[in-house]
């Protein structure tokens, strides 16, 4: 289920994502969705990679539910600005606030450096009762941006700052 917002110059989507090993997928459709009639290209990939990574760490390192948000604005005329917010149920176990490369032969382990690599600006925040992935990413834009996200303005979940 989608949910999508217009408010002021930002265009919000919500979507439960499922807590499996198709919320990658659901996540990069959403985001196309969200992005519809976006004209940067780049930026419409590097979004999609960005949101499939975040899903797939909530589903392998956290708990139900998984929630995908999409704010995307317009702070120019010919910029864009995308933010990425999934937050889940929390992870029973401690997560590794920096991303590290993983080694070379392993099969996984490389969300949060793809994700780095990506974006203008990441954070992640965990904890055992919800853990909240976020990121913006850009283009066009050459100053910069104090506007919060609306989805990093909404309560996190339970017991998470």
């Amino acid at each position: 289920m989608h949910r999508q917002v217009d408010c002021g110059g930002t265009t919000t989507l919500i979507t439960d994502l499922p807590y499996g090993p198709r919320a990658a997928e659901v996540a990069r459709q959403a985001v196309a969705v969200a992005l519809h009639g976006a004209t940067a290209g780049d930026l419409l990939d590097d979004a999609r990679l960005v949101g499939s990574e975040l899903a797939t760490n909530a589903f392998t390192s956290g708990s139900p539910p998984v929630i995908l948000c999409v704010d995307r604005s317009s702070p120019t005329a010919d910029g864009l600005e995308v933010e990425i917010t999934v937050t889940d149920g929390g992870c029973p176990h401690p997560v590794s606030l920096s991303p590290s490369p993983p080694e070379e032969e392993a099969q996984s382990g490389r969300g949060l450096v793809i994700v780095e690599a990506l974006a203008d600006a990441w954070s992640l925040t965990t904890g055992t009762h919800g853990t909240r992935a976020w990121c913006r990413l850009t283009h066009g834009i050459t100053h910069e941006i104090t506007r919060e996200s609306t989805c990093g303005t909404r309560p996190s979940p339970a017991g998470t700052p």
